[in-house]
């Protein structure tokens, strides 16, 4: 009787283009190492080896779709335990590799998508119910996002709920949260994002470290100004290749002036008139002197009511225009 023969191990290796784009898979034994090369030329053509496929593709300025290779694919006698399919849909047109690829294994997930869709689904299943512990600062950056974009800079990123956060791994109580506000030693303010019953996981707090500042103790208070003095920044450069004369003030000031009412009209700003939301001074006597001017110096005084009516914080800047 006859010993039996020993089985060899197949093993899949697999690489891609890109998402939708090619898909070249190869079967072989445990110990090869194949490799796949996309290189530009006349057209459409392939070298096979065991463990190697050189892909030719078209010049880069006609595009070379899945497709097309996978037509010209079928006529090659011998694939060498090749094979060359679509990933997705297919859409995305094949370009040359700046260097030789290798097929990997254990095989991506990408390949179940279409050799074994029960499988793969199972498994993002799977990873779906796998927990993950992150730091803070993306879901606030996202939270500061979020509300930049639906209500304002202006607007406290606070009582905002997280998303895909399904609970804080530290939890704060209303004492704790009461030494976060305002640490009587130091002066520092801590927002804390917690759970609440029927409402999820929010950010409890919009205080910045500045927590004894009147003027800066606010995180939107002070975005705001943020956001206001790089925008009047910007919109005031022109002035930069302006004469340093009455004119050119009074054109900076009505642009500032209606910048800064647009604001206020949508409530970024406190006050009933816009003269306790805001102010803007620019000129001789007022924010420069008559060396400022010689020397070519704009300085601008802007005043925000940020929290009250009235109660204006001050922004100053300046610009270098022309010297008289």
């Amino acid at each position: 009787m006859d010993a039996p023969s020993e089985l060899s191990l197949v093993v899949v290796r697999a690489y891609r283009t890109a998402p939708n784009g090619l898909a070249v898979t190869h079967k072989g034994g445990d110990s090869d190492t194949p490799t796949v090369t996309i290189t530009e030329g006349d057209s459409i053509g392939f070298e096979v080896t065991t463990n190697s496929i050189i892909i030719t593709i078209k010049p880069a300025a006609q595009i070379t779709t899945v497709e097309e290779i996978i037509t010209e694919w079928g006529s090659v006698p011998d694939q060498e335990g090749f094979e060359l399919k679509k990933d997705g849909d297919g859409s995305v047109p094949v370009e040359a590799l700046d260097e030789t690829a290798a097929l990997i294994y254990p095989l991506p997930l990408w390949y179940y998508e279409t050799a074994n869709t029960g499988l793969y689904n199972d498994i993002k299943t799977e990873i779906s119910k796998k927990r993950v512990i992150l730091p803070p600062s993306s879901s606030i950056a996202g939270v500061y996002a979020r509300v930049d974009r639906d209500r304002g800079v202006w607007k406290a990123p606070a009582n905002v709920s997280l998303a895909s956060v399904t609970v804080p791994t530290v939890k704060i109580t209303n004492e704790d949260q009461e030494n976060l506000n305002v640490d009587a030693t130091a002066g520092k303010s801590v927002n804390a994002i917690r759970y609440f019953t029927g409402k999820g996981v929010l950010v409890w707090g919009a205080r910045t470290l500045a927590g004894n500042d009147n003027e800066w103790r606010y995180v939107p208070v002070r975005r705001l100004f943020i956001y206001v003095e790089e925008s009047v920044q910007q919109a005031t450069e022109f002035a930069i290749f302006e004469p340093n004369v009455s004119a050119t003030w009074l054109k900076v000031k009505s642009m500032i002036e209606n910048f800064l009412e647009g604001l206020w009209r949508q409530g970024a700003l406190a006050g009933s008139t816009a003269q306790q939301a805001f102010f803007v001074n620019v000129g001789l006597g007022v924010t420069m002197s008559s060396q400022d001017i010689l020397e070519g110096r704009m300085n601008v005084e802007i005043g925000l009511a940020a929290v009250r009516p009235a109660e204006f914080i001050i922004l100053k800047f300046s610009h270098k225009l022309q010297e008289a």
